[in-house]
């Protein structure tokens, strides 16, 4: 019990941690102005799937918990579980839903002198920014992008749901 406490006590003080609690500056450079991270790849632009506990099929083949990407195959006929860039399991999907409401405003005539009058203005934002010597802003817009997981008790399979801009998908596990 003594010991217990001595480590609990120990490990409050951020002198002590194997970690500090909030990031320090280093050598006098301000954290976030250093090449790794200012000239970093993109993130992903694959939904982020989070497992909680082993997934095992028949045949023995597991999935360990942690955090996946999930892709959906050109065809969209599978869901594929990616862990540090290696494929861990191709999922069939059941069902496809595509949001056909974006494709009738490419058409529209308003819209498309909205988009062409933001792109200008971006581009003439990025040109101030060049002459004060800011890096330019992000030209391409965030796409939404979900993807969950749970378990049926009902027909004991995982729902597997994937969403990322105008499509749906799901695809389940037995």
């Amino acid at each position: 019990m003594i010991e217990g406490m001595f480590v609990d006590n120990i490990m409050m003080h951020s002198e002590t941690r194997v970690y500090p609690v909030e990031p320090q500056e280093t050598a006098g450079l301000e954290l976030g102005s250093q090449a790794i991270y200012r000239y970093s790849l993109r993130e992903s632009s694959y939904p982020t799937l989070s497992i909680v506990e082993d997934i095992q099929d028949s045949q023995g083949n597991k999935i360990e918990p942690g955090h996946y990407e999930l892709a959906l195959s050109d065809e969209r006929d599978f869901l594929i579980l990616i862990q540090a860039k290696k494929a861990i399991a191709i999922i069939p999907v059941f069902k496809v839903e595509v949001d056909m409401s974006r494709y009738e405003q490419v058409r529209d005539k308003k819209a498309l002198k909205r988009e062409l009058k933001e792109k200008k203005e971006i581009a003439k934002t990025n040109r101030k920014r060049e002459k004060q010597g800011m890096p330019p802003v992000n030209e391409e817009q965030d796409i939404y992008q979900e993807a969950s997981i749970e378990y049926q008790p009902a027909g004991q399979y995982y729902l597997i749901k994937y969403e990322r801009g105008d499509t749906r998908a799901w695809g389940a596990i037995k």
